[in-house]
């Protein structure tokens, strides 16, 4: 196979996941990164092309990205992705037969989110002082991030008319461009009106359009300085540089079930499509609660004489 021959692929894999799936350029970015590594290997081992890959070739792939030193979570993910691509590659008849057999190649490690306790999460939306430059835009953004378990993207393309601040709702475009819509509590609510009446009237500009949260030039705050933003009030209050907006989003999820909420409420609110992708989270519950009971039980460590 010619590296034009694999471009032309490439284009025809792009354009599927962008018309047909409707996928943000982000992900379809990540999608043929975890691709290409595909064609390296077809070249190494002197294939003709697709349809010479099989069970076997596959399995040698996957060993074979291992001795690059691609740890297994990463070489499940590219797994996951040549799936797509090859499934594509069938229905576009590329190709006979999908190769890579429906279970057992190689399984996710399952790692728990990390999310913070209730207190610290508190703190951290609470960092940001209203004294500060921009402070009442930052603590409404961590706010509702936390209120409404808003991914980092859901955050950057919330528009002004996307929030209702009477009735406490916010309607966001999710993965897929999945409309749901999620609600906020009062603090978050109080900390977007203080924004909007206060400091966004002062940033705005012919740059800003409708976007709710602008940078300082009047523009729409950029994702990676949302992210930013969340490492650097985690670490003036000590949680560490390993605190993300999606820590956030953990901690959102996992603060509902401790305190009661449904598994399929929180899927709503999450925007997650199947209930199996929420349910990690209530694994993260169960080792917290064993946690607390080994160490807090009187005979909880105790043996029979």
């Amino acid at each position: 196979m010619t590296e034009q021959e694999w471009t032309n692929l490439q284009q025809g894999f792009e354009i599927h996941l962008s018309m047909e799936k409707s996928l943000a350029s982000l992900t379809i970015r990540n999608y043929l990164t975890d691709v290409r590594p595909l064609f390296d290997y077809i070249q190494s081992k002197e294939l003709t092309g697709l349809k010479d890959l099989d069970r076997i070739t596959l399995r040698g792939y996957l060993a074979w990205l291992v001795e690059l030193g691609y740890v297994k979570s990463s070489v499940v993910r590219k797994l996951s992705g040549i799936r797509t691509f090859l499934r594509w590659a069938l229905r576009e008849g590329l190709i006979e037969k999908d190769p890579i057999p429906k279970r057992g190649v190689m399984k996710r490690e399952r790692r728990l989110p990390r999310f913070l306790s209730q207190e610290d999460a508190a703190k951290l939306v609470g960092s940001p002082e209203k004294s500060e430059a921009l402070g009442l835009r930052d603590r409404a953004l961590l706010e509702l991030i936390y209120a409404a378990g808003l991914r980092v993207s859901e955050a950057r393309d919330l528009d002004i008319q996307d929030v209702n601040i009477r009735t406490r709702e916010v309607r966001v475009i999710g993965k897929g461009s999945k409309q749901r819509v999620v609600l906020m509590g009062s603090a978050a609510r109080d900390a977007l009106t203080l924004y909007l009446n206060e400091e966004r009237p002062e940033l705005a500009g012919n740059k800003s359009g409708n976007a709710l949260f602008l940078n300082r030039l009047g523009g729409r705050l950029s994702q990676r300085s949302i992210q930013k933003k969340v490492r650097r009030y985690a670490e003036k209050i000590g949680l560490g540089s390993e605190v993300h907006t999606h820590t956030l989003r953990h901690s959102f999820a996992t603060h509902l079930l401790e305190g009661g909420a449904d598994l399929r409420v929180v899927q709503d609110l999450l925007g997650h499509s199947s209930p199996s992708t929420t349910q990690i989270y209530t694994h993260v519950t169960q080792s917290e609660a064993q946690k607390i009971y080994m160490s807090a039980h009187p005979r909880a460590r105790k043996r029979l004489a």
